[in-house]
């Protein structure tokens, strides 16, 4: 997304709020200007309660969210100048789409030309004119999620809160969705926000924070999170699905040997000694019948423990040595994979992240 501004957008300090069932602790965040920034974590979380809190429903139990380097204490959801969009969409059943879209106009007592011209710019953008006159319960879920997006982007807001958007649409409509939103975020210049549980949503993010039990865990791009995983809890929730325990034989020039319980890896390494923790995504690990001949130093002979598929492209492959990989199902014909097979279990240094 090209350089981010260095002073954050928006900001929470140590914000804290006990919501009962859900909590939040300790929170620390900068997100910046025209980020496209993602909130990852399990149901239950507190990830709603984070966009509520920064859109003013709540008061804060203790800490400070700043926006523009503007302290909010005090200062009314309506005056923050955010749009936002939940999971149900929320839109009002008794009001047609045209009048949904133009609700928050109403509020602010625009002109009845000035409301009717935006809300006909608005629906021409997001495709959705010939839907006005009718009523949400009519819509399929991809259309009620665009007349929801509308009805936030009118108010010309220049923040975006999404909380978990994509969660009741189906495969296909999910894709389109995804670059309506991202099309939106380039072309609005506006600060997102969006919460969600599913992993594949979260690359969808210039940066992503990672919430479990109401507090931050890890932040970083995506590519940080979750190739780099911070620790076993992190690692465990983003997929990494193979992590080890060993200990550095020895290091020449940042480039270690490292010995686990049933082979060697050699990987990149900032440390000369000791105990560590690798993690290595599955689909990181190629899968060969025979030995070939690359630049990848990781080779592991082994045999195939079991095969089960996780979904209609990928087989999840777990080999004797405890390594687990992704094959895609030709992949398998390819290579007439069954169980007890020899195999090759190769990976790169580079693809191992090696933690304390």
């Amino acid at each position: 997304m090209g350089n981010l501004n260095k002073k954050a957008y928006i900001e929470l300090k140590n914000v804290s709020r006990d919501f009962g069932e859900f909590k939040l602790r300790h929170i620390n965040l900068k997100i910046y200007e025209n980020e496209y920034f993602i909130v990852l974590g399990p149901t239950g979380a507190g990830k709603t309660l984070l966009l509520e809190l920064i859109a003013g429903f709540h008061n804060l139990d203790d800490g400070i969210i700043r926006i523009n380097q503007k302290n909010m204490k005090n200062i009314q959801p309506y005056e923050r100048n955010i749009g936002f969009v939940y999971q149900d969409y929320s839109l009002f059943p008794h009001m047609s789409v045209e009048k949904n879209i133009a609700f928050g106009l109403n509020v602010q007592n625009k002109a009845s030309n000035e409301i009717k011209t935006k809300v006909m710019e608005i629906m021409d953008k997001l495709e959705i004119n010939h839907l006005k006159e009718r009523s949400p319960k009519t819509l399929s879920g991809g259309e009620q999620q665009k007349v929801a997006l509308a009805r936030a982007l009118i108010v010309n807001p220049k923040i975006l809160l999404l909380d978990e958007p994509f969660s009741a649409l189906d495969p296909i409509t999910k894709k389109d969705a995804m670059k309506v939103v991202k099309q939106i975020h380039e072309d609005h210049n506006l600060t997102i926000i969006e919460v969600t549980h599913n992993q594949d949503e979260a690359m969808l993010g210039d940066r992503l924070s990672l919430i479990m039990n109401g507090e931050i865990i890890d932040t970083g791009t995506p590519k940080e999170v979750f190739n780099s995983p911070k620790n076993k809890t992190v690692a465990n929730f983003v997929g990494v699905e193979n992590i080890l325990e060993g200990e550095i034989i020895k290091n020449e020039n940042g480039y270690a040997e490292v010995k686990t319980e049933s082979f060697k890896v050699h990987c990149l390494s900032k440390f000369d000694s000791g105990k560590v923790v690798l993690f290595i995504r599955p689909e990181n690990v190629v899968l060969s019948k025979s030995l070939f001949k690359s630049s990848i130093r990781n080779n592991i002979k082994t045999k195939v423990k079991d095969m089960l598929v996780i979904s209609k492209e990928l087989i999840q492959i777990t080999l004797e040595n405890g390594i687990k990989a992704y094959i895609t199902f030709s992949a398998r014909e390819d290579l007439n994979l069954e169980i007890g097979d020899e195999i090759y279990a190769s990976f790169k240094a580079t693809a191992v992240s090696l933690k304390r």
